[in-house]
C-alpha cells in the first residue's frame, strides 16, 4: 500500500519531491545570504542573492519538467 493512502483526495503530498526541496533550499540560502548582505550594507550581494532566489525558482520548474516533481517519472513516489 502506498504511503499516500491516508491523504485527502486531491492532495499530492505537499510537494515532497526533489524539485520542490531543491528549489526551497536554494531560495532559503539566497534569502539568508541576502539578509546578511543587507545587514553588512553590501548592495551588490543583496542583488546577487535576489538573482539566486530567481534561479532557485527556475530550478524547481526545470527539475519538475525533467520528471523530478510530484508524481514525476523519476520521483520516488
Amino acid at each position: 500500500m502506498s504511503d499516500k493512502a491516508n491523504l485527502p483526495i486531491g492532495d499530492h503530498g505537499h510537494g515532497d519531491s526533489v524539485a520542490s526541496w531543491t528549489a526551497v533550499i536554494v531560495i532559503m540560502v539566497a534569502f539568508a545570504a541576502g539578509t546578511l548582505a543587507f545587514w553588512f550594507d553590501q548592495p551588490v550581494l543583496v542583488w546577487a542573492s535576489a538573482g539566486l532566489a530567481v534561479v532557485g525558482l527556475a530550478l524547481g520548474f526545470i527539475l519538475r519538467g525533467a520528471g523530478y516533481g510530484v508524481n514525476g517519472s523519476k520521483s520516488k513516489h
